[in-house]
């Protein structure tokens, strides 16, 4: 399959980003050097790792820094270093940055995950540089691309929300990273297909969830979800892009209607 024939199957922003795949793929190959995308989101990553596999391309990996993260980028690698990656004895500091912003006193607590994008937006820095933003009352952890680091750091340094803030360059070891707290709710469904399981969790008509699943914004343990009737089952990790991020618990009973009772969790 040559690169034309490729790139005749997408358009706009996804041929794009296609196109740029297919360029660290050859570059792998004629530099036998490691590549690697910019950040990506779930539907991104999965449309690439479908052209990966079209590809016959197996010796990369996907990660976003830490073993949960939900940013990714895809690192394509030479066969030379197939022993050290499968080993997991591949610096990947290499690739990232983590730029930990703590925040003083009279701040904690004050700043959300929405307001440090914004900030990161405001200095003009595009979202694909940066990864997972890792939140705590103290501040927040930046996962980045290390050719990123500087910039993003003298910007945020510049404005003045984060004027009396700290600033640290970290290893991934050191990452901050937290249990995340989630919130139980009981939904009542009348099976569990995923749209059923969308149309309650984001307290939304089952008519709009499948307006918002054929949007592509609807994913099941990062794979991302076409059909209104995908089955879910008990520990599948749902996603709703915009909405939030639910874990498929229990059903726990049923209703004289035999609607089902189920158990969630929201990860707040």
């Amino acid at each position: 399959m040559d690169r034309q024939e490729i790139l005749s199957k997408y358009i706009n922003d996804d041929r794009l980003l296609v196109s740029k795949l297919l360029d660290k793929i050859e570059f792998v190959n004629k530099r036998n050097s490691v590549e690697y995308t910019e950040f990506l989101d779930m539907r991104q990553r999965q449309l690439l790792e479908k052209v990966m596999a079209e590809l016959k391309v197996s010796n990369y990996v996907a990660t976003g820094g830490y073993k949960t993260a939900e940013r990714t980028v895809l690192v394509i690698y030479p066969e030379k270093l197939e022993e050290i990656i499968q080993n997991e004895q591949f610096d990947f500091n290499t690739i990232f940055a983590v730029v930990r912003i703590s925040l003083p006193n009279e701040l904690k607590g004050m700043y959300s995950h929405r307001d440090y994008l914004g900030a990161i937006i405001k200095i003009g820095m595009r979202r694909e540089k940066v990864g997972d933003i890792i939140t705590s009352k103290d501040g927040a952890d930046l996962i980045v691309l290390k050719e990123a680091e500087k910039y993003i750091t003298s910007g945020l340094k510049e404005l003045t929300r984060f004027s009396k803030a700290e600033f640290q360059s970290l290893r991934l070891e050191e990452l901050n990273i937290e249990e995340p707290k989630t919130q139980v709710i009981d939904i009542i469904i009348p099976s569990m297909r995923i749209d059923s399981i969308v149309s309650e969790i984001i307290r939304t008509s089952r008519a709009k969830a499948m307006t918002i699943i054929k949007e592509e914004r609807v994913f099941v343990n990062h794979e991302l979800i076409t059909k209104g009737s995908k089955e879910v089952k008990e520990n599948d990790i749902i996603t709703v892009r915009g909405k939030g991020r639910f874990k498929v618990g229990k059903i726990v009973n049923s209703t004289r209607k035999g609607n089902l009772v189920l158990k969630v969790e929201k990860y707040v």
